[in-house]
């Protein structure tokens, strides 16, 4: 296991959270800052936006590394939804500018957020614009500011790397339990044990998720979260519109934990000129789309 890594589940739901409701409630008392990107009116009232954990230790040495994970997040405040894709980081794609073809993970590494967005945009066949990337730090604190994580731990999970940077220890029992941030960590960290490899570890983080946003969406922890604004601001990264982060922070606890919606893109592993790829069956891949993204197809899909 690398001692860098980045848990797609965990940067959905936390930047769900901060960015949709501490960030905008904060910036509105406070005047921090705003993100990147071009302040233009979102007319919509939903967004769709990359999520991007990056394999690097913090957002200031993220240049030329590649993606540990992907998500592709649509949230919309009509229907009270979220819409979640998990893209697995060893999907074989055509990358610009790459010949041949690549794991998707290598976009990042090549050309930055912009080229990941780009990637994802080509193999879904999708109008994209937005990406919100962070790296691991960011984890740990959420989770205890609004006092742990529930989830079900599916077996033992045990695991050290010394060699990591801080050494790294995995020691979680199986059964349910409340994960305070350390063991969170440990929790999306864990990588070797599934039967099913990186789709086993895409589905305890979809879980992971949807237990985080049920608990910070918790009224007693919606006055928690602008606390976290700082540590938004040190290990996140984001050209969403302020006009947009505002919007979606003031409506954000509409949001129906009921409708959170998760997939994982269809395929099957395989081992290609001695490296291992995971194959996506593009017929299942296109009706996935049409269903959780519809409107924002630019192709025949």
């Amino acid at each position: 296991m690398k001692k860098n890594f980045l848990k797609a589940f965990f940067i959905s739901l936390i930047c769900f959270i901060l960015a949709y409701i501490g960030i905008g409630y904060f910036i509105l008392n406070n005047g921090i800052k705003s993100p990147r990107g071009k302040d233009s009116a979102n007319n919509k009232n939903e967004i769709l936006f990359l999520l991007l954990g990056i394999d690097a230790q913090d957002l200031t040495q993220e240049k030329g590394a590649r993606t540990d994970t992907m998500m592709l997040v649509k949230v919309n405040l009509s229907t009270e939804g979220v819409d979640i894709l998990s893209i697995p980081r060893d999907t074989r794609v055509n990358i610009d500018g790459r010949k041949g073809r690549s794991k998707i993970n290598a976009a990042h590494a090549h050309g930055g957020p912009e080229l990941a967005v780009k990637t994802v945009r080509q193999l879904l066949g999708l109008e994209l614009d937005y990406y919100v990337k962070v790296d691991y730090k960011i984890v740990e604190e959420a989770v205890d500011a609004i006092g742990g994580v529930e989830v079900e731990v599916s077996q033992d999970m045990y695991y050290e790397d010394p060699s990591a940077d801080p050494p790294l220890v995995i020691d979680l029992k199986e059964g349910r339990q409340v994960l305070d941030g350390q063991k969170s960590l440990q929790f999306l960290r864990f990588r070797k044990g599934y039967k099913d490899a990186d789709l086993g570890r895409i589905r305890a983080q979809q879980q992971f998720m949807k237990a985080f946003i049920e608990q910070a969406l918790r009224p007693k922890n919606l006055f928690k979260l602008p606390r976290m604004v700082p540590s938004y601001y040190r290990n996140v990264d984001t050209n969403i519109p302020m006009s947009t982060l505002t919007k979606m922070a003031l409506s954000a606890r509409k949001i129906n934990t009921d409708n959170i919606n998760l997939s994982t893109i269809p395929g099957n592993g395989k081992w290609i000129d001695g490296v291992s790829y995971y194959i996506y069956d593009e017929n299942q891949l296109n009706i996935i789309v049409r269903e959780m993204f519809g409107d924002y197809i630019y192709d025949n899909r």
